[in-house]
């Protein structure tokens, strides 16, 4: 099964950058939504996981708020 990764951020959000970044190195592609010009993803990001923070990440529809190595990488191998 090929892995779905949604990454939601902002522009100026350094901590998007980072998990972005951690993403491209470890060869994942994802698809990033700017919720700074998104009001449909930002309310589905709110909804799913009650934060209005960023970054947060789906993958394969489970969801992880803020930039957790941890719980990204566990995510990650499970695939």
């Amino acid at each position: 099964m090929k892995t779905k990764i949604i990454v939601f951020g902002t522009p100026t959000c350094g901590w998007c950058k980072k998990v972005k970044d951690y993403l491209s190195n470890k060869g994942f592609q994802y698809k990033y939504i700017d919720v700074s010009k998104d009001d449909q993803a930002l309310r589905d990001m709110q909804r799913k996981t009650g934060q209005m923070g960023v970054p947060q990440l789906w993958i394969n529809n489970k969801a992880v708020v803020g930039f957790d190595k941890g719980k990204i990488d566990r995510l990650l191998q499970n695939q």
